[in-house]
């Protein structure tokens, strides 16, 4: 079953544990001698960051899908995220730089675990707090330029998962899978939290790899009896298609969907059901245009029923994960702890002519 590491950061003590959670996950990924290094590194360094400048925070470390999908078998990869509700940082590419720092330290910590990651976004906002999110595999760049095609926009998903409680596993579990142009992310939510919701969510997230070319309605066929020997689950559906740019949706339960239209957000309805238990006679697959900035959100729900969407510019053009990781920031505070697994994905594109 994979695990979710959750290590609250409070004391130096706990930079160690989570040094240890990103060795452990490194070997969960399959990665070598150096990219295990690598993982070390960063996870303690980006520990050490918030006791320098937050005093405190979180690290989520997780074996993920790479944010950009090409042909052929998905390498994974390590992701370390970082989140505090500090002060934040007020020059944020500076402090990108080698030798940046405002404690008398060595100031080399972000621009260090940005040099060793694939891939590494960074969002701070004063008065908010910083998110930070690293990801290390063996060739998992999300960076443009990759075989969307000629004129065809790169697709790009990512999602932060936090287990109830401190638990090993979460009963939420997120996939991202490629067939061609075609490119579906799936939220699983098992019914509950702890080992029996994860077994749920993995089955799901294993159907979903084994067939990628599925359309969102015939995955939920699927995945109804694909679960039926577990407790089941509430599952989200979303496939885009990079050529045409259509987007279709579709879910059973209360796994959550919200579109950005424009300037506009738009909730897409699941229907009533659990996924394994008990399916609803016909399944509703919403077909949907995506433009370029289109954004969409799945989530489970351990996030507030009246969370608020990130509204940076930034948001489309933003690394997914570190969008997702925001999102569950300012959704919660020590005031308003989750009561339950919570997951959140994003999937976004850039335009086939982006930098």
């Amino acid at each position: 079953m994979p695990r979710v590491w959750d290590v609250p950061v409070r004391d130096s003590t706990r930079v160690r544990d989570v040094r240890v959670a990103a060795e452990e996950a490194a070997a969960l990924a399959g990665l070598d001698q150096r990219g295990t290094a690598a993982v070390s590194l960063v996870a303690t360094e980006l520990a050490t960051n918030l006791l320098k400048h937050a005093r405190d925070g979180e690290v989520l470390v997780d074996v993920v899908d790479p944010p950009v999908l090409r042909e052929g078998s998905p390498v994974r990869a390590v992701q370390i995220a970082a989140i505090d509700h500090g002060p934040g940082i007020a020059d944020v590419a500076g402090a990108l730089r080698d030798g940046f720092s405002t404690t008398r330290s060595l100031g080399a910590g972000l621009g260090t675990c940005r040099r060793l990651s694939d891939d590494f976004g960074l969002h701070s906002v004063l008065g908010r707090g910083t998110v930070a999110v690293a990801r290390v595999g063996r060739g998992s760049s999300s960076a443009p330029g990759g075989d969307g095609g000629p004129g065809v926009p790169v697709i790009r998903a990512g999602g932060v998962n936090v287990p109830y409680a401190g638990a090993d596993h979460s009963g939420d579990a997120w996939v991202w899978v490629r067939s061609g142009d075609r490119h579906t992310l799936m939220l699983a939510d098992g019914l509950g939290h702890g080992f029996e919701a994860a077994r749920a969510s993995t089955a799901a997230v294993e159907a979903v790899r084994g067939r990628p070319h599925l359309g969102p309605a015939e995955t939920l066929r699927l995945l109804h009896e694909e679960l039926g020997a577990t407790r089941g689950a509430a599952v989200a559906v979303a496939q885009l298609d990079a050529r045409s740019g259509r987007l279709r949706f579709a879910g059973i339960g209360n796994v959550g969907a919200r579109l950005r239209e424009g300037d506009r957000w738009r909730a897409l309805l699941s229907r009533p059901g659990i996924v394994g238990v008990h399916r609803p006679g016909t399944v509703r697959e919403d077909d949907l245009e995506w433009s370029a900035g289109s954004v969409l959100f799945l989530h489970t729900d351990g996030l507030p029923s009246r969370w608020v969407p990130p509204s940076d510019p930034g948001t489309p053009a933003a690394d997914p994960a570190v969008t997702a990781a925001v999102t569950i920031r300012d959704a919660g505070s020590a005031a308003r702890p989750v009561r339950d697994d919570t997951a959140v994905a994003v999937l976004t594109s850039t335009p086939p002519d982006h930098p």
